[in-house]
Order: structure tokens, then sequence, then C-alpha cells
């Protein structure tokens, strides 16, 4: 009997631009980078999520690193089609005697075209989904932080990701109103390399843009409880040789401040369309951050003194879209509008 219900398995699923959660039977099981490095010449699969992180920007001409997802949308079918695959077989549940059939749950921008949806849903499919359902993230992200989404009452949830920031007024398990906007983590990455490279005639990579975004990433210019500088490895653009310097977050406060800017015009375009009787609901309730943008320092504060409303910071904000995304997985009953 042990067996059978073994046949078919729920996993839900946060396809995102820069990480990839997995949730199965209520627990994180996966949580990588989605990156995917493959041998040029045979075509195979070398390495998924972290291993294939740490290859990203260090391969020679047999090997490269696709990252599948651009501006939170499928950019490359086949890659994200393995990416999925291979990250499914991480999961490898104990007492499985036979491959199971996957019933999953995947996370999509509000923003998302039809075109683009099927996409998702064929690489899936592809990836050994039998029953695949869409959700949209502002309603994943709500469930996950604790909002009831059937009542009457609006909320705004602001979803920071690796490629996209969806702005979303939500009420009576709808979408009332929506902006999205291409300015994410991937921005402020590329916005990190440009500043080392005109302030300080360093080149530097991705991944090490990355690390300081998350050492010494900040919103404001002046934090209570300030990170330490932190020290940066990269090759001067005058002599070629490798040197050192070290970055504060005043620096990266300066960096990000253009992309920022954007994304409080966005939160204040999309208060703009809100209805008045739901924009005197957000008054009370306040915004809601969520996805990895969210750790930024000091950005709730600046959407805060921007807006003069309360900014909330969800609790694990990376993952608050994954764990509303099992909560319908696991309530279907409950949320059959939340599945496209």
């Amino acid at each position: 009997m042990r067996l059978f219900n073994f046949l078919t398995q729920d996993i839900a699923i946060d396809l995102g631009t820069a990480n990839t959660v997995i949730i199965h039977n209520d627990k994180v099981v996966v949580d990588e980078p989605s990156i995917v490095a493959i041998n040029r010449i045979t075509g195979k699969v070398v390495a998924v999520g972290k291993k294939a992180m740490q290859m990203h920007e260090k391969t020679h001409d047999n090997l490269k690193t696709i990252r599948p997802l651009r501006d939170g949308v499928i950019a490359d079918f086949q890659a994200a089609e393995i990416m999925i695959r291979e990250m499914i077989k991480m999961i490898n549940p104990r007492g499985f005697l036979f491959n199971p059939s996957w019933r999953m749950v995947i996370c999509i921008p509000s923003s998302i075209t039809e075109v683009e949806k099927r996409a998702v849903k064929d690489s899936a499919e592809q990836a050994g989904g039998r029953e695949v359902y869409l959700i949209h993230e502002p309603m994943a992200a709500a469930l996950g932080i604790g909002i009831d989404v059937e009542e009457p009452i609006g909320h705004m949830i602001i979803d920071i990701g690796g490629g996209t920031t969806g702005i979303s007024v939500i009420a009576l398990a709808g979408i009332v109103c929506d902006q999205s906007i291409r300015v994410a983590g991937d921005e402020f990455t590329a916005d990190i390399v440009d500043y080392v490279r005109r302030q300080h005639n360093m080149l530097i990579g991705e991944r090490t843009a990355e690390a300081i975004k998350i050492n010494v990433g900040a919103a404001i210019p002046d934090l209570d409880d300030a990170p330490e500088d932190y020290t940066v490895n990269g090759r001067d653009l005058m002599t070629g040789i490798p040197k050192q310097i070290t970055i504060s977050y005043n620096e990266i406060a300066h960096a990000l401040d253009k992309s920022i800017s954007k994304i409080e015009e966005a939160v204040l375009k999309a208060l703009e369309t809100t209805p008045p009787e739901l924009a005197s609901d957000i008054h009370r309730t306040g915004l809601h951050l969520t996805g990895g943008g969210a750790l930024l320092r000091g950005l709730d504060k600046r959407l805060a003194q921007k807006t003069k409303l309360h900014v909330q910071v969800a609790d694990d904000p990376l993952r608050a879209v994954v764990r509303g995304t099992g909560i319908a997985l696991k309530n279907p009953a409950r949320y059959p509008f939340l599945m496209t």
C-alpha cells in the first residue's frame, strides 16, 4: 500500500531567476542557484545548482554555464527542463521503488504572457510532471507570510526577486492591480559591477558583485547597524594585474540608488491605481516586502520614507513564495482559484 501512495508525489517549486526552491512533504528539500553547467562537446550535464555556480565565469571552451531564466521567465527551454529534472532528482526520498509521478505547483510572475506560461508548463512536463499547476507569485507570497487572501481587505505585496519586482494589490482572492518592472537582484548586481569599474578602475565578475551585495548591500547611506567594509579582489583595468580594494556600504547605497528609485516609482504608480477603499486598507496594513531583494539593508526604511506607510519585511523573505505555494498545494480544495 505504501508503494502506491508513493506513485504520485506533490512538490511545490519556486522557479526563480536567481534561485530555485522545492518543497516536498512540508520541508524545503532543494534550495539551489538556478544555473546549469553543460559540456559543449557531449551536451551532457556536468553540474546543477551550487556546483554549477562555483564553475560560473571560470569555464573553459568545452564547458558552459547557463542560467535558464531571465527576468523571471524561461529564456532557455532545454536548459530549464534539464535544471528542473536534475533538481527533482535531488529530492530522492527514501522508499521510492519506482520513479514517482510528480504533481507540481510552480510559481510564475503575475505579468507573465501566455507564451511564457506555456514554456514553464512544457518544461515541467518534460521534466516528469504528470500534473502541472501554476500559481501567481504575489498570491503565493501572501499565503506564505500568513495573509488570509480570501478576506475583503487590501494588501500590497512587493516581491523583489532576481529578475523582476512585482508589486501587487490583492483582495478577495484576486489581484486587483499589478505593476511589474524588470529591476531586481540581477540589476543590482550589474550596478555594482559598473560602479566598481567606474570608481575603482577594477573589473569584477558577477559572483563577486553578488557577494558584495550580500555582505555590504544597502539602500540608504546611514544605517543604524552598519556592516563592516568588505574586501574585494579583481583585475586592475589600467595595468591588467589582479588587485584588492575595500568597499563600504555607503558606496553600494550610492551604486544602487537609481535602480531603487525605479522600484519606488513603481510602488507609487501601483498606489495611484489602487481603488480608494483598498488604499484605505493599505494605509492600515502597510506594505509587505518579500523576495531576496527584501534583505537589502535599509530598503524598508527607504520605502517607508517615500510612501509614508508602514513597511514590513517578511520572515525569511527568500522562501515566502515557496511556502505559500506549499500551502496551496496542500489545500487544493480551499485554493482552487489560485491555480491556473
